[in-house]
């Protein structure tokens, strides 16, 4: 069964994108745009404090008639955000965003920020699983 250090290695972009709480919303729906990616992990000094995703962005800001270029992502970021380590399952990781209704999970080492991951790398790793088992 795959864990999450095989995903993480497997995927065909590494990097982890990350904005600050103090940015405009504005600064992170560029980033989001250029990148192709639904997701920015947000993060003060180096630490992790939230999320902020296309949801947060339709929910919070479009349909509250918000500025995007006056609003910090803080104002609206996911802050309760969790977390997996490298050693969980796809399954476990899968199960968690079912049962929680999340599309991205921040994968920590050690407290570290050294990944994250978004439902479509857990189908994948899925699907290559139950390929290798047939």
């Amino acid at each position: 069964m795959t864990i999450v250090a095989q995903v993480i290695k497997n995927k065909t972009v590494q990097s982890i994108f990350t904005i600050s709480p103090n940015a405009t919303v504005l600064e992170a729906i560029t980033i989001m745009a250029e990148k192709g990616v639904g997701a920015l992990v947000v993060a003060e000094d180096e630490k992790l404090v939230g999320i902020f995703s296309e949801r947060d962005y339709t929910r919070k800001v479009t349909l509250m008639e918000r500025s995007s270029n006056t609003t910090p992502v803080s104002d609206i970021m996911t802050s309760k955000v969790i977390t997996v380590g490298l050693n969980h399952t796809v399954e476990e990781c899968l199960q968690l965003m079912t049962d929680r209704h999340l599309r991205h999970l921040p994968v920590l080492d050690k407290e570290k920020l050294v990944g994250f991951i978004s439902i479509g790398d857990l189908v994948k790793a899925a699907m290559e699983d139950q390929r290798v088992l047939i």
